[in-house]
């Protein structure tokens, strides 16, 4: 009998791990559309592997190499020409506000520098990208528990598209930045070199993590650890301790004034501040508000409830940014029922600088369903935390996306930074590049291309300075554009 049991047992088990049929094995599961392979076939070249097997096709060397394709607009056309379809009188302050420096000049020609960059090489790795990736547009923002973190913040321009457009901007910015400081040649390209080498590191390192450890990776532990910022932390802190205080209620309680009378007396409403903040017609305001019906079906379900509890109380006119002034941009004052503020911003979302040149280098973009939509969407791929209320939605035809305004956001301004500090931050903002690309393209593919050695690094320094210089010749003759009475600008405003 106990043989019997034995036996019996053995076929219970057999019964079981053979998936409860008892007929044999389990039949392989299928492959499932949006999932790896179980197991790469015979002779399958891994990522990594596929990733060196591009450098015989673009060497890395040859990133130092600018070849602009024919008909490049001059500095003043490139400028007009992204001019059009903005609000005509604001206009002059974008142009004013170009002319402060050469690197002023770079934070408001996205499209100026892609149209250079079809004719650089490209290894044809696709990856969700900013497009605007210079060293202003990393900062700090708050989550949803008021943590903050330091990511790239500002999504314009993102596109899928060549990784490397990122990465040279970055470095072309930094090069600039320095230049504006002071700093010396040497410490200047030390700072694109630098970045990119952490760019390159950082790459590794998450090739080398789980999938969901390299996915959630966050900027002020896993990853800027091995970028040895020391001389920058002073700065950081202080940046830090402002972005606690920039908040909506503070924005709210500078900007907005008690309504005395009226059927909106003992609400707020802002106040006149041109050009800056200015008011606008209740036709206007009618119709932003009305539009953010639209956003709500646009933000997480569970996000809902919260804005349910605040009241629209008023509608002003901002205008924000270098690159971005001369697009419609509201502020909206909501109320909760203590009366405490929410402020959200609602932003013309126009097309993609970059997306009249990306086809000549392999990547036609698809007609985006809503520019907003568009925004939204990459700035959620590139980051590892985003804003919990960000949408988008239509005013009388025109795309937006929504966000909170003042969320904490603090930033350093890198054309004030030390050489050493600069080269800190260049080594922060390529690592911090690097994770926000390893969202949508393999970090295996882009680190076994990247490689361990310092071609990369070289290669890109190299091109950082020559566009560098290049970008101060277009400065210069939007200077004498503007001296000249061809170009209308508003400076210092």
């Amino acid at each position: 009998m106990p043989e019997q049991r034995h036996e019996a047992d053995d076929k219970d088990r057999g019964g079981v791990a053979a998936g409860g049929s008892g007929e044999g094995p389990r039949p392989r599961i299928p492959a499932v559309p949006g999932f790896a392979p179980r197991k790469a076939s015979d002779g399958a070249t891994s990522p990594k592997d596929a990733g060196k097997a591009l450098r015989k096709k673009v060497s890395r060397s040859s990133h130092d190499q600018l070849r602009s394709p024919a008909g490049r607009p001059d500095a003043v056309q490139a400028v007009e020409e992204s001019s059009r379809g903005r609000v005509p009188e604001l206009t002059p302050i974008r142009v004013g506000r170009m002319a402060a420096s050469p690197f002023a000049f770079l934070r408001g020609s996205a499209g100026l520098m892609a149209h250079d960059l079809v004719g650089t090489p490209v290894t044809g790795i696709g990856a969700q990208i900013c497009g605007d990736a210079h060293a202003a547009n990393f900062g700090l923002y708050g989550d949803a528990r008021g943590r903050l973190v330091m990511d790239l913040n500002d999504f314009d321009e993102t596109v899928v598209g060549p990784w490397e457009w990122d990465l040279k901007r970055l470095a072309v910015s930094l090069v600039l930045a320095g230049r504006v400081a002071g700093g010396s040649e040497d410490a200047c390209r030390a700072a694109a070199f630098d970045a990119v080498g952490a760019y390159r590191r950082t790459m590794r390192l998450l090739a080398k993590l789980p999938a969901l450890d390299a996915w959630n990776a966050i900027a002020d532990e896993e990853l800027v650890s091995h970028t040895d910022a020391r001389d920058l932390l002073g700065t950081l802190e202080r940046v830090e301790a402002k972005a606690r205080n920039n908040t909506s209620a503070r924005f709210a309680a500078r900007s907005t004034e008690v309504v005395a009378d009226g059927d909106e007396a003992g609400g707020r409403r802002f106040v006149d501040a041109p050009p800056v903040l200015r008011r606008v017609s209740d036709e206007e305001a009618a119709a932003v508000a009305a539009s953010l019906g639209e956003y709500l079906t646009t933000v997480a379900e569970d996000r809902r409830p919260l804005l349910a509890r605040y009241a629209i109380h008023d509608v002003a006119f901002r205008v924000v940014g270098t690159g971005s002034v001369g697009t419609r941009s509201y502020v909206v004052l909501l109320l909760d029922h203590r009366g405490d503020p929410l402020v959200l911003q609602v932003k013309e979302a126009r097309a993609s600088a970059l997306l009249p040149h990306l086809a000549s280098v392999g990547f036609p973009a698809p007609e985006p369903e809503h520019e907003g939509r568009r925004v939204v969407q990459g700035q959620k791929r590139m980051q590892v935390v985003s804003d919990s209320l960000l949408g988008w939605t239509t005013v009388e035809g025109r795309p937006f996306q929504v966000r909170q305004f003042r969320n904490r956001k603090g930033s350093v301004d890198p054309a004030a930074l030390t050489p050493d500090q600069l080269d800190d931050y260049g080594r922060m903002t390529g690592a911090l590049l690097a994770r926000a690309h390893s969202h949508s393209a393999d970090p295996r593919l882009l680190a076994g291309y990247c490689g361990r050695n310092e071609e990369l690094d070289e290669a890109v320094a190299a091109f950082a300075v020559t566009y560098a210089d290049r970008t101060e010749a277009d400065h210069a003759d939007l200077l004498t554009a503007i001296k000249s009475g061809r170009t209308a600008a508003e400076l210092g405003v």
